[in-house]
């Protein structure tokens, strides 16, 4: 780990010819990728020369709208599948959301926490985000001839997606089903490409090309997206 400028960034040494920098959405973690033999003192020049890039990357990310502080009341929104829904909370023995019109009507215990209330909005989009998995990957490995052995999802705070190389395994965060359905496509064949390629580069990038040729406006789309609230 190195902290230039004030700015922590993850080093990765792997086995790979050039270094590669990344400013990760959704808040902008700072990550290097660097040859096995490249000294750690020539990745730190090398990170030094793209401070005020990686800084100005940070600062698109700081700038994007995030929702308040959740604390699963009426007036709040929510967001599924793009689409933006006003909250209205009932109170209940039985735990339910209910989407209707513009509105998403929530039932939670009256005494129930604002941490036990999102623990079951989350299990409520991880519910919808597995059905739409098991409906798309498929339709992505038949196109691409990639094929996971294995998938989850999770909640991540720095990756839309990440996937296992060795074993063939890929995660899928659980954000993605408040986002633009096609934003679930792109992760899903992001995350299948890297089984076969594990950096982002040239040949990466054909074959995103190849299967979806509009794939850096749905990134942009994704990256733009309102993002959950952070401390």
């Amino acid at each position: 780990m190195l902290n230039i400028s004030g700015i922590p960034i993850e080093v990765c040494k792997k086995d790979i010819k050039n270094m590669h920098l990344y400013v990760k959405p959704p808040n902008g973690n700072v990550t290097v990728s660097a040859p096995l033999s490249m000294s750690d003192e020539a990745i730190e020049r090398f990170v030094r020369t793209k401070v005020s890039w990686i800084k100005k990357q940070i600062g698109k990310f700081d700038n994007q709208p995030r929702q308040s502080e959740r604390e699963y009341v009426s007036g709040e929104t929510l967001y599924v599948w793009g689409k933006q829904y006003y909250l209205h909370t009932e109170y209940g023995s039985k735990n339910s959301l209910v989407l209707f019109g513009d509105k998403a009507v929530l039932t939670v215990r009256r005494e129930s926490t604002a941490e036990q209330r999102e623990n079951f909005v989350r299990e409520w989009y991880r519910v919808l985000l597995k059905a739409e998995i098991a409906r798309l990957l498929p339709k992505w490995e038949k196109i691409t001839g990639l094929k996971a052995t294995n998938w989850q999802t999770k909640y991540m705070t720095t990756r839309w997606g990440t996937c296992n190389t060795k074993t063939g395994k890929i995660w899928l965060n659980l954000q993605l089903a408040k986002k633009t359905p096609e934003c679930l496509e792109y992760v899903i064949l992001h995350e299948l490409i890297h089984l076969v390629e594990k950096s982002h580069n040239e040949r990466f990038v054909s074959l995103m090309d190849k299967y979806m040729p509009m794939w850096r406006e749905v990134k942009t789309t994704l990256n733009g997206q309102i993002l959950d609230y952070m401390e």
